[in-house]
């Protein structure tokens, strides 16, 4: 991370952990899953949000103040629409290191709070699965939406803006369901 401290001029004022996903994964019995397939979301969804925010730790130490933001999921508060037991795994695991890190953050003035997007048809993935509900899960899955809608990925950009702003400066360890009322 020196590296980019030395190309951007100091340390890094905001992280946003944003990588996550199923990695081309759908639904197995448990018995079935590989632990490789295991390891690969574990990778993706929890141990780069933990890798990331390691790599930051000590030039926001330094500067006393920072902004990180976890993008975690709807599957990190209850299960997960995918049925796939890793990545809600992840996704709870990256709550508690959300959690976690806002506690050893806190006292040097770096905030650390999560995005929790509720369904959102923003890639391949995403519309493979709502196009799998067919027409009546997909009505079905609307009507238990308060707002009556799919999330667009500017709800989810907002969110994590307002995470990163100074209006959000005293709010740490905080989870920010954004699902429109799911």
């Amino acid at each position: 991370m020196g590296d980019v401290e030395q190309k951007t001029g100091g340390p890094i004022g905001v992280l946003v952990c944003n990588a996550g996903g199923v990695r081309g994964q759908s639904h197995r019995p448990i018995e079935d899953v590989p632990e490789e397939d295991w390891h690969a979301i574990f990778d993706i969804n929890a141990h780069a949000a933990f890798n990331l925010a390691r790599a930051v730790a000590p030039g926001m130490k330094r500067a006393k103040t920072g902004r990180i933001v976890t993008i975690t999921s709807g599957a990190g508060l209850k299960a997960s629409r995918t049925g796939i037991q890793a990545y809600c795994a992840a996704k709870h695991a990256l709550v508690g290191l959300t959690r976690q890190l806002s506690r050893e953050f806190g006292p040097h003035g770096i905030t650390v709070n999560s995005v929790a997007p509720g369904f959102v048809l923003s890639n391949l993935a995403s519309i493979k699965q709502f196009d799998g509900y067919g027409e009546a899960g997909q009505k079905t899955m609307l009507e238990g939406i308060a707002m009556r809608r799919l999330g667009q990925p500017e709800d989810i950009a907002n969110a994590v803006l307002f995470f990163a702003s100074p209006m959000a400066g005293w709010v740490t360890g905080q989870i920010l369901p954004v699902d429109g009322g799911t």
